[in-house]
């Protein structure tokens, strides 16, 4: 008999709750590529539905627990990261993935959040970002661009925002990718790829917020200039982008360079090829960071780096104490050390 596993389909993943979001919300298209991503997830790496957890905090981003039929935790604001590590340490054969906002994990959850990545416990972390709170009505975010006008900054943000995979990379992140909401082809397929990896992914989800902050990424978003402006990054194939497949990147000295293929002598050999396994997170973090109009913004799984994950080494610990300890039992430490009867 074949095993459940191989024939799950996304309507497996629905849940019977209605999806309370703002028409036309990007947390629809990320919904959807996740319960597109989870059968192929589950078929490549042998996962029954009960093997999946969703974990969240607070904002439109953390109702999504309720649209997964799957385990859930709907946390508190901030504390996702948290929970998400408690309960991967506490049953680590589980699949657990923390949906979560710029908001929710970047400025309240914060040190929770980059804590996670350097402990590079085996989660995978959902960042939708929209630079905006649009739970609570449209006030800045850490991700918001300087001088943004919002709720909160009626004359212009003065904070320099948040660079996520900047962020994920300083804090010794083995894996990092972005995608834009409305690109749910790629979405799922960087989220096979997150959920593949062993150790913390964090997988930012470029994400439209409608009511507070529409448009903010319509100039890598719109049909016309898209090819033109991101850059879908895969490993083992070449940095190159361009309606018509023209341009590509190399590195000049310490910094990448955009450069037209048969313009300038440059020719295909000299484009660099994309190495996503590569140990040092330089080149990585130069990807994460590029911004348009100077360059493209990266797409895809920019950093996929093996190491040793925090609940592999908690299991590791335990099992070795266990070796020599006295205590066997939660009665042999009450009655160890100095004892008195009443």
């Amino acid at each position: 008999m074949e095993e459940q596993y191989m024939n799950y389909t996304p309507q497996d993943f629905k849940s019977d709750q209605e999806v309370r979001w703002c028409p036309g919300c990007g947390d629809h298209a990320i919904l959807n590529a996740v319960q597109k991503a989870l059968p192929e997830v589950s078929k490549q790496l042998k996962y029954n539905l009960e093997r999946y957890v969703f974990v969240s905090g607070i904002g439109c981003s953390s109702r999504f627990p309720y649209y997964v039929n799957t385990f859930g935790f709907h946390g508190i604001h901030g504390r996702a990261s948290a929970i998400a590590t408690g309960v991967k340490v506490a049953n680590p054969t589980l699949s657990v993935w923390q949906v979560t906002g710029d908001g929710d994990a970047l400025a309240i959850g914060g040190n929770h959040f980059i804590h996670a990545v350097r402990r590079n416990i085996d989660i995978n972390i959902l960042l939708f970002n929209n630079q905006i709170y649009g739970l609570t009505k449209g006030q800045y975010s850490p991700t918001s661009p300087l001088g943004a006008i919002t709720k909160t900054s009626p004359f212009g943000t003065v904070e320099h925002p948040f660079r996520p995979g900047e962020l994920v990379i300083g804090a010794q992140g083995k894996f990092f990718a972005r995608s834009l909401d409305v690109d749910v082809k790629l979405t799922a397929e960087i989220m096979v790829e997150a959920a593949k990896h062993d150790g913390t992914s964090v997988v930012e989800i470029l994400q439209n917020c409608v009511i507070f902050n529409d448009g903010a990424y319509d100039y890598i978003t719109d049909r016309e200039h898209r090819d033109d402006r991101v850059i879908v990054l895969r490993h083992g194939e070449k940095m190159v982008f361009g309606k018509n497949r023209d341009k590509g990147l190399i590195l000049s000295g310490l910094s990448l360079k955009v450069v037209t293929i048969g313009q300038g002598g440059f020719t295909m050999d000299d484009i660099l090829v994309h190495d996503a396994y590569n140990p040092n997170p330089g080149v990585h973090m130069m990807l994460a960071n590029m911004e348009y109009p100077d360059y493209p913004v990266a797409l895809g799984v920019i950093r996929n780096v093996k190491d040793s994950t925090y609940d592999d080494n908690v299991r590791d610990q335990v099992l070795e104490v266990m070796k020599t300890a006295k205590i066997k039992s939660v009665d042999d430490l009450l009655n160890s050390g100095d004892t008195w009867e009443v």
